[in-house]
């Protein structure tokens, strides 16, 4: 852990930094995941919301 003095004798810890990288583009065959994850998030998101309006609202 690098620790550095100040003037009062107080510690200051200072946090590791972490290692960088570079984020490669995703390959064909993520692209496609992505693509089928996102139609189905639709197509649940719209189910829920067609249940959620269709329930008749009682007084």
């Amino acid at each position: 852990m690098p620790y550095t003095k100040e003037d009062g004798g107080r510690l200051n810890n200072f946090a590791v930094q972490p290692k960088m990288y570079v984020a490669e583009p995703p390959n064909k065959k993520q692209r496609r995941n992505y693509i089928i994850m996102g139609t189905v998030s639709v197509v649940l998101v719209g189910l829920l919301l067609f249940v959620a309006f269709s329930i008749p609202e009682r007084a």
